[in-house]
């Protein structure tokens, strides 16, 4: 087989397509998220070759795959929703250009059903006093892009059991740690200038990659440790001021790094430390999902999507396998395209060319920031299911939703 170097770059993108592995529900937006997954794959392709590691990075979409509105993000090549795997033992190894932001839904159990006024009057009382975990401010990111409080009834069987009458769902990241601060070297290389120079860069075809390794590598992956559980104190600490007393039923991350090799693109790994059930939040005016999962994926069903031969000959295998992995919502729905058509590409910006759903006509974009979208429903429930990635444990019937 010729190196990656000696490939065109047409055919470095066909190759990086064969490290694509679908689970998605094929509407418009999941076909920009493979489309332009070609390009962050094949970048990473090239990048790994030129470091002496095998070329054969992959991902692995979950049921909600969609378009990344980070545009730093879909820039590099990064669509969203499910694993990115770049090898298969742990080398210090992170591409950080896929900007880790250890962001997770918290989710807690409630006697009594909370009136808006009580939770908006202790959601001013937050904003106008300064709280602090670890001698760190924290800074109220509920209401930006998809994060959210939501508050929930749940199923009347899930109560028979003993679960929570009413629950909420808060969703929110690590903002405050973006930046290089006291506890180490900053999440994203564009706003922390001290991660910026500590990286190394390669430039391929398509674009440059970002990277550490070594003892840089190992840096990064504590400070990411730390800034994952100051999320999960964080949220619980939103949750105390805004609820009061709760009794903690899940908190998972969905977006950042499982190991140095591995990174998590808007999904749940099932075999994160305790915990048992992981949310699924669709749209704000529908039921919100508590799943059990399992560990996926089945070689029956990676035998009836067809991966398994092309997995195999590729060696990849395991990581199919292995995947273990759940979507944490519906996902963005892009309504008025129904698939990418062609990419056009200028200097390393990307121009999708995109069949319209009611028009004879086109649509050609490149910032996915600029796009109209909605969320979608249960058919990403239902896909969960249908690939036996899990099942339903409580159903969380939406009461009202709070952004502010």
């Amino acid at each position: 087989m010729r190196n990656i170097s000696m490939l065109t770059k047409v055919e470095l993108l066909e190759r990086s397509k064969k490290h694509y592995f679908s689970l998605g529900i094929d509407d418009g937006a999941s076909n920009l998220c493979k489309w332009n997954y070609k390009f962050g794959l094949a970048k990473l392709h090239y990048a790994q070759e030129s470091l002496g590691i095998n070329p054969n990075a992959t991902f692995i979409s979950t049921p909600d795959e969609t378009i990344s509105r980070n545009k730093a993000r879909w820039d590099s090549g990064y669509g969203y929703g499910g694993k990115l795997t770049w090898c298969d033992k742990p080398e210090k190894l992170i591409f950080i250009d896929s900007k880790p932001n250890a962001c997770g839904m918290l989710v807690g159990g409630l006697d009594e059903l909370p009136t808006p006024n009580s939770i908006i009057e202790n959601m001013y009382n937050v904003l106008y006093e300064d709280a602090y975990i670890d001698e760190i401010k924290i800074k109220w990111d509920f209401k930006k892009g998809n994060h959210f409080i939501d508050v929930f009834k749940t199923n009347s069987e899930a109560r028979k059991n003993g679960f929570p009458r009413y629950t909420f769902i808060i969703h929110g990241s690590a903002p405050e740690l973006r930046k290089e601060n006291s506890k180490g070297v900053g999440l994203y290389y564009d706003s922390s200038k001290t991660l910026y120079e500590m990286s190394k860069k390669i430039t391929t075809p398509f674009g440059d990659v970002f990277y550490l390794d070594g003892d840089d590598a190992k840096e990064y992956f504590e400070f990411f440790q730390y800034a994952k559980k100051f999320a999960a104190e964080k949220r619980k600490k939103v949750a105390e001021l805004l609820f009061g007393k709760f009794t903690t039923i899940s908190n998972p991350i969905h977006q950042g790094l499982r190991d140095y090799n591995e990174f998590l693109l808007g999904a749940q790994y099932v075999k994160e430390p305790g915990e048992k059930l992981f949310p699924v939040a669709l749209r704000s005016d529908l039921t919100a999902y508590l799943i059990s999962g399992n560990i996926n994926l089945d070689e029956e069903v990676i035998d009836e999507l067809g991966f398994e031969k092309r997995a195999k000959k590729l060696e990849i295998y395991d990581r199919l396998v292995n995947f273990n992995t759940l979507p944490h919502g519906g996902g963005y729905e892009i309504p008025h395209i129904i698939k990418v058509l062609d990419v056009q590409e200028y200097n390393y910006d990307r121009y999708f060319v995109c069949e319209q759903r009611f028009e004879d006509a086109i649509t050609i974009l490149s910032d996915p920031q600029e796009v109209q979208f909605t969320y979608r429903g249960k058919p990403v429930v239902n896909k969960l299911l249908d690939l036996r990635l899990g099942q339903v444990a409580v159903k969380m019937f939406p009461r009202f939703i709070l952004k502010m």
